[in-house]
């Protein structure tokens, strides 16, 4: 197969836009045809006779997808978690594990290249080509990036505060301003680099780390950085319970309501999760007004069903969302770094929380995937198929198994066969996927990298666990072993 193929020939089926319009339809037996790394027309299968020795990829029997679009991810860390985290909640903290875990469980730096090489190629094998990368940046973290081929936008974290705990029920917030402030300075540096690599396929984000744990200050210096720049904005808003109530009492505002009054919500900003808003089940807040400010600010929300649905908690009608004309994307969070597998959920769990089947179907969590995702980081170019956006594009195997027979295959993919029909991945109108697999990114030497990172986040949790913990006492296995 050419590595920077010219064309695409013969394809079965291809989701790309409608006539100029920024929504996908199905097309039957088409070529895609590529220059310069963007997808330069989309005509009928042997409308344009084939040139000699013509660098050109066999689309029969395949299905071509915008590259998918993943808003939100943690992939230098989650992996870590594998085996430790799927069954672990405080119900003290109504179910969520997430402050018990950061406190108790901190892999390694060595680790973390690990973790993102094998978290980079799942992505690339489940067909995302841009994705966000929200972490504290590390040695070598830029470079793994573009060792994959991806496109991503570096959102390096800052904060005034990490948590704490001294017993289940009771959160502690340890402040440090001053480390804050220098975190963010740190975080620029990062950005600036990013932006200016020759590859042209990182980006960054201003990524203030969760809104109860950063100061006013920061806040908004962090929010002038953003507009100076022309960067997205994004934070954690709205993803616990503790935290919602903290900001409550802090400020008598939902967390929602706060970032409004603070001027953070608007164009170019995404929302991190934002399932728990003031008329949430689990929050019942006397306002209801969080949707209306977050559909007139132009904020959008990245979207990742699977991290909450573990614990019990599900966004409240995503279908809501979308009819107020809020842009939803969506994010993985934590592993599987899936998209696939989170359109699924995502309609799954909108279907149980509303119990109404239109809440969100195939199309509109495939929308959500790619031009939601591209909407909120204000990208045109990528999410489609369309005569002049990025050549990042996605082929499917229509014989697999799981897509047959193929009456509808982007609902087959969505909720059969998912990443085991990945076939082949181009980013820019190169091949970085191939035969399933990823071209420059080892997963199985990255693997046992981690499990000794993981080893060693695992001997060392007594000595940081608030009361002396064991791993296995905070998470124990699954089964006992006899």
């Amino acid at each position: 197969m050419a590595s920077r193929p010219t064309s695409i020939r013969n394809l079965s089926w291809a989701v790309v836009g409608d006539d100029g319009a920024r929504r996908h339809v199905y097309r039957r037996a088409v070529d895609l045809f590529l220059k310069d790394g963007r997808i330069e027309a989309i005509t009928p299968a042997g409308a344009r006779p084939a040139e000699a020795n013509e660098p050109a990829i066999d689309g029969s029997g395949l299905l071509a997808l915008p590259g998918l679009v993943n808003i939100h991810s943690h992939p230098t860390t989650e992996p870590g978690y594998r085996g430790v985290r799927e069954d672990h909640g405080v119900p003290e903290q109504q179910m969520t594990g997430l402050i018990e875990r950061l406190q108790a469980f901190r892999l390694p730096e060595a680790g973390r290249a690990a973790a993102a090489e094998m978290s980079y190629a799942e992505m690339l094998r489940a067909g995302t080509t841009t994705a966000c990368d929200v972490t504290v940046p590390f040695a070598g973290w830029l470079d793994t990036m573009v060792k994959s081929g991806m496109r991503f936008y570096a959102a390096p974290t800052f904060a005034s505060a990490r948590w704490g705990m001294d017993a289940p029920q009771t959160v502690t917030w340890l402040w440090d301003e001053a480390g804050g402030f220098a975190a963010f300075e740190r975080a620029r540096r990062v950005m600036d680099e990013a932006e200016a690599h020759n590859s042209g396929r990182l980006h960054a984000m201003v990524f203030p780390n969760q809104v109860d744990t950063v100061k006013p200050d920061l806040f908004a210096a962090a929010r002038r950085l953003a507009d100076e720049t022309g960067r997205v904005f994004s934070t954690h808003i709205g993803q616990s319970v503790v935290e919602v109530r903290e900001m409550i009492r802090r400020h008598n505002l939902t967390p929602i309501q706060w970032a409004a009054e603070q001027g953070l919500m608007k164009p170019g900003t995404v929302l991190a999760h934002c399932i728990l808003l003031d008329d949430h089940p689990q929050i019942r807040w006397h306002t209801a007004k969080d949707l209306d400010l977050i559909a007139g600010s132009g904020a959008a929300v990245a979207h990742c069903p699977q991290p909450f649905a573990r614990y019990g908690l599900a966004m409240d009608h995503v279908g809501r969302y979308r009819a107020k004309g809020v842009t939803v994307g969506l994010g993985t969070d934590c592993a599987p770094h899936n998209l696939v597998e989170e359109m699924r959920l995502a309609i799954v769990a909108g279907r149980l929380m509303s119990e109404d089947i239109a809440s969100l179907d195939t199309g509109g969590a495939f929308e959500a995937a790619t031009l939601g995702g591209a909407r909120a980081l204000g990208r045109d170019d990528i999410g489609i198929l369309a005569p002049g956006a990025r050549a990042d594009i996605v082929l499917v195997d229509l014989a697999h198994p799981l897509m047959q027979p193929v009456r509808d295959p982007l609902r087959s993919f969505v909720f059969h066969a998912a990443d085991r029909a990945v076939q082949t991945v181009l980013v820019g109108g190169e091949v970085v996927l191939q035969d399933g697999e990823p071209l420059t990114l080892d997963s199985a030497a990255a693997a046992e990298r981690l499990a000794e990172a993981q080893a060693k986040m695992l001997r060392d949790t007594p000595g940081l666990d608030y009361a002396g913990r064991t791993a296995e006492q905070i998470a124990p296995l699954a089964l006992p072993v006899r």
